[in-house]
């Protein structure tokens, strides 16, 4: 698995830091950690160490660092491989030091967002490197967790992905029940485009390669190619002639995914990547220098 080329901006604090806060207040209840506040001297001092025990890419230290931070802004955490870094079994992520009581409430805080987003920015790189040579770009969906839309996108991104639209309100994407609804592709598409600003893009979803001409006609920009084998999805490839970008989705995995790029597809949109991804194995090690708590 390699690293992915482009280094992905992180995401503001400010958007970050009510996701950590809930999550915080949700795991310390009504009286705090009183395992850690029974057993750990209020002095005590620690360092542990944050280490991959799993092949795969990291995302998610901006999220674990306020963990810790919030819990006691003594904790530092120190970065040795930061987020779209490849990691080996053992290789050491960062180094966190500070009280072991704050320490030890934030860890699961800590390791459940780091574990999930580099599962996702893993599960993510490793079909970005099956479809390399092809055109097709690996895409998220809006197939996400509650609340944690942006994080799983911003992870989707550091394993070599692109992100799909964010939400209803800055894309429209007329799916089947819409065209039911409206009564055709046709009239979807003329209400949609009579609705929207110039900025904004339409993209249909079609099963059939007869309802991917009707698409065409209607001047969309982008069309979904719902559920269609490799052979299929080619020849809509060959139909579309560049005058759309092609979407390829429906039950795309690791293993059926360099087919479907062969086919010439533009883009291949694959939901599991953030609603079922598994998490990547991150342990945060306890360090023998300071087993006495440093006392």
């Amino acid at each position: 698995m390699s690293e992915p080329a482009l280094s992905v901006p992180p995401l503001p604090a400010i958007m970050l830091e009510p996701l950590v806060r809930a999550a915080l207040l949700e795991d310390l209840g009504r009286a705090g950690d009183i395992t850690s506040d029974a057993i750990v001297p209020a002095d005590a001092h620690a360092v542990t160490a944050l280490v991959a025990r799993q092949k795969g890419v990291v995302a998610g230290l901006d999220l674990a660092r306020l963990a810790f931070r919030l819990v006691d802004p003594r904790i530092e955490v120190m970065v040795e491989r930061p987020d779209g870094s490849a990691l080996e079994p053992g290789d050491l992520i960062a180094t966190v030091a500070g009280p072991a009581r704050g320490m030890l409430t934030a860890e699961r805080v800590a390791l459940n967002f780091l574990c999930h987003l580099s599962g996702i920015a893993s599960a993510t790189a490793a079909v970005v490197d099956a479809v390399r040579g092809h055109k097709a770009r690996i895409t998220c969906t809006r197939k996400t967790m509650p609340g944690l839309r942006g994080p799983q996108k911003y992870a989707l991104r550091v394993g070599g992905g692109a992100n799909h639209r964010f939400g209803l309100d800055d894309g429209i994407l007329i799916k089947d029940n819409h065209i039911a609804v409206a009564g055709g592709i046709r009239p979807a598409v003329g209400r949609a485009r009579a609705a929207i600003g110039h900025m904004v893009k339409i993209e249909v979803e079609v099963d059939t390669l007869a309802q991917l001409d009707e698409a065409l006609d209607a001047g969309v920009d982008a069309v979904l190619l719902d559920n269609m084998t490799p052979a299929e999805l080619a020849q809509a490839v060959r139909m579309v002639d560049g005058r759309a970008v092609t979407e390829a989705s429906g039950r795309i995995t690791l293993a059926t995914a360099p087919a479907v790029a062969a086919s010439g597809v533009d883009l291949i949109s694959i939901g599991w990547l953030t609603h079922s991804a598994a998490v990547l194995d991150i342990g945060l090690d306890h360090q023998e220098r300071e087993a006495a708590w440093a006392l």
